[in-house]
């Protein structure tokens, strides 16, 4: 998963949209997010590590590795430390640096946390909603509704959540995108402003066998907004 999510998010569309195309689908929720642990100080090669120890645990390799945001860095240094794992990758709104907004972004956001101030869920609620959803969600009245009443029910903060926000912020990610030889899909969302698919085009060029998709009508929570086309792409890709 992305910066400050569980696991658990991907059950809503992503984990019913792959059993019933035949797959066992395995989910986990990264190091620094509760309930697995993980204190400030850990890195993306600390992530990537966790995840391929579970790969190994279960003794699941060579498999299809499937990551959105800050998880589709992850899934991309597994893929690079341990080719011999990683049959597939799916890369849902990959960053291919943090450009000056984006760093500026999440630079605000650590400077927040670190102040102790104690922000209101609904104004956070706000706040999430406008810098994760699509402008068609964003004008239906309805639908923004249930998003805000969610996202002040599910607020993460937290030293986990913000050394997630630091790695996603540094521009040095450590993979060496030419070396990766697993397939990629690289999956953009028109409409994000968290990662732009103009960034997420940048990692597809740059990946030896790689194709590039953009869901239109949805921000950096397109698998949310746009479930049914975002599985055909992951579904499809992980078929052939």
């Amino acid at each position: 998963m992305g910066s400050g999510a569980a696991g658990t998010s991907w059950h809503l569309h992503q984990v019913p949209a792959l059993v019933a195309a035949g797959f066992e689908a395995v989910t986990f929720t990264n190091r620094g997010i509760a309930p697995s642990g993980g204190g400030p100080g850990f890195t993306l090669q600390d992530m990537a590590a966790d995840t391929i120890g579970l790969i190994e645990r279960l003794g699941l390799g060579p498999c299809a590795v499937v990551g959105t945001s800050l998880g589709a860095r992850v899934a991309l240094e597994v893929a690079r430390l341990r080719p011999d794992l990683v049959s597939r990758c799916v890369l849902m709104a990959p960053r291919s640096r943090a450009d000056r907004m984006r760093a500026a972004a999440t630079a605000a956001e650590i400077d927040l946390d670190v102040s102790g101030v104690t922000v209101p869920p609904r104004y956070r609620a706000v706040v999430r909603a406008m810098q994760n959803l699509s402008p068609r969600t964003l004008a239906d009245d309805e639908r923004i509704t249930d998003w805000l009443d969610l996202f002040e029910l599910t607020a993460t903060a937290g030293p986990g959540v913000r050394t997630q926000r630091e790695i996603s912020a540094a521009d040095d990610h450590g993979e060496d995108l030419a070396r990766i030889t697993a397939p990629c899909r690289v999956i953009a969302f028109a409409d994000d402003i968290v990662a732009p698919a103009h960034l997420a085009k940048e990692i597809a060029d740059a990946l030896p066998t790689a194709d590039y998709h953009v869901v239109p009508d949805c921000g950096h929570y397109g698998y949310l907004e746009q479930p049914d086309m975002v599985n055909r792409f992951i579904t499809q890709f992980l078929d052939a």
